[in-house]
């Protein structure tokens, strides 16, 4: 996750402050848990598919936490994961293949 830089989504009133700040803070202690667990947290952490919710920005990263050989004879890959191509709630995402050769 990466910090929010554009400060039109805080709201200029308290309310909307610590709404968007009580929807930040549970991933940030997510992340902090992870790298007091040794897991690099440059990307995000394993998942079964693609964000579905939350903010994002081109760049992230989440790898595939179930990888498998996928595709046809001659064409086959794995799936290792998907990146952020563009951002949003929860952006745009594409997978991450690497050809088997096979």
């Amino acid at each position: 996750m990466r910090l929010q830089t554009d400060n039109y989504r805080f709201g200029s009133d308290l309310p909307a402050l610590v709404k968007t700040l009580a929807q930040i803070f549970p991933r940030f202690a997510v992340q902090l848990n992870h790298l007091s667990e040794g897991r690099i947290c440059g990307n995000h952490n394993a998942a079964e598919a693609p964000p579905s919710a939350g903010l994002y920005q081109a760049g992230d990263y989440v790898r595939n936490s179930a990888p498998a050989v996928l595709g046809a004879a001659g064409g086959q890959y794995v799936l290792k994961g998907w990146i952020c191509v563009q951002s949003g709630e929860p952006g745009v995402w594409v997978e991450d293949r690497g050809v088997t050769g096979t």
